[in-house]
């Protein structure tokens, strides 16, 4: 008598059932693969097919990819599979192309050598040749400081090269990420985009600037002397001007509320000159514009900041976008 135990035959069945499933998975899973590579074509075929149009015969086209003859010879037969096209047929003792061939000829040649062009290394930069415009947004202080060498050096390597500076109304990326700006400078913050790339150029702090003859060149500038002035606000700083109220909290005093709101360092420092207004501008940013006024350290010590240049990574290889760079950053590390 035949006693059944249901436990153990059940078991067995499930076993049966995972393992033929598996197999039907993998033969799925193979089946997708072929009908994959069935429909994309292998490229590399290209290649061979360009040789064996050109030489007319397997052995040369072999004797040129450095391939053996059977290896050729498979690789012509993959090539009459693709194109539903015999390609070369036999005629005495070569072979002569079929109408099909000579029609793909000029085209796969092109192709071919599109594709090498592509591969190809960059060529050697010719400044002297290149024409190009490149569109660098920057703070005002930037283009006034740096931007009189920088011309004067692109010129001179690169006469057909033009510069466009833009204003920076604000720090959003996207004029570098939509490729209206080629390059932009300021101060790295958490709401720069992270795709973009930088290089720190300088470092920079803020000083104070009065005119000649004003009563601060005189004197020591206490944190109160200093305060008591009247200050200039400047709206489009690289780094908000907070710092310096923050430093100044300790000694429990405070600017002055600003009499005048104006857009950039060098409006400020105009009307400083004329007046006995005080403008507190980023140092490195404002050497020329400073000339004949009177400088001086702050009585306080905000933090520094590091001005950078942007660039979004579409550029980051190429090589006229590169020398660019290097301007950039040669000016910066001339003028200081």
């Amino acid at each position: 008598m035949m006693v059944f135990n249901m436990d153990s035959t059940l078991a067995h069945f499930l076993i049966w059932r995972k393992t033929h499933r598996l197999h039907f998975m993998r033969a799925f899973d193979a089946m997708s693969l072929d009908a994959r590579s069935m429909s994309r074509p292998d490229l590399n075929l290209l290649v061979t097919l360009d040789v064996l149009l050109a030489e007319g015969s397997v052995a040369r086209a072999a004797r040129r990819l450095r391939l053996s003859p059977s290896a050729m010879s498979r690789a012509l037969a993959r090539l009459r599979e693709t194109t539903g096209d015999p390609l070369l047929v036999r005629a005495g003792r070569g072979l002569v192309p079929t109408p099909r061939a000579l029609e793909l000829r000029e085209r796969v040649s092109q192709l071919v050598q599109g594709g090498e062009a592509v591969l190809r290394p960059t060529e050697k930069l010719n400044l002297k040749q290149i024409v190009r415009t490149f569109t660098l947004r920057t703070s005002e202080g930037f283009v006034e400081n740096f931007g009189p060498d920088l011309i004067a050096r692109i010129g001179e390597e690169a006469p057909g090269v033009r510069l466009r500076f833009v204003q920076k109304p604000n720090k959003d990326s996207t004029p570098l990420r939509d490729g209206t700006v080629d390059l932009e400078t300021g101060v790295v913050e958490m709401t720069t985009s992270p795709e973009v790339r930088t290089q720190a150029l300088f470092r920079d702090r803020y000083i104070g600037v009065v005119r000649k003859g004003h009563p601060l060149t005189q004197g020591k500038i206490t944190p109160a002397r200093y305060a008591a002035g009247r200050h200039i606000s400047i709206s489009r700083l690289e780094i908000d001007k907070e710092p310096i109220d923050q430093a100044l909290e300790p000694f429990g005093v405070e600017r002055e509320i600003p009499v005048v709101i104006v857009g950039g360092f060098s409006t400020a420092l105009s009307l400083a000159r004329a007046s006995d207004l005080i403008a507190s501008v980023p140092e490195r940013h404002t050497g020329n514009l400073r000339a004949g006024m009177h400088s001086f350290r702050l009585p306080v010590t905000p933090p520094e900041f590091t001005v950078s240049m942007l660039w979004h990574p579409r550029l980051d290889a190429d090589p006229a976008h590169r020398w660019l760079r290097g301007n950039v950053r040669d000016v910066c590390e001339a003028i200081r």
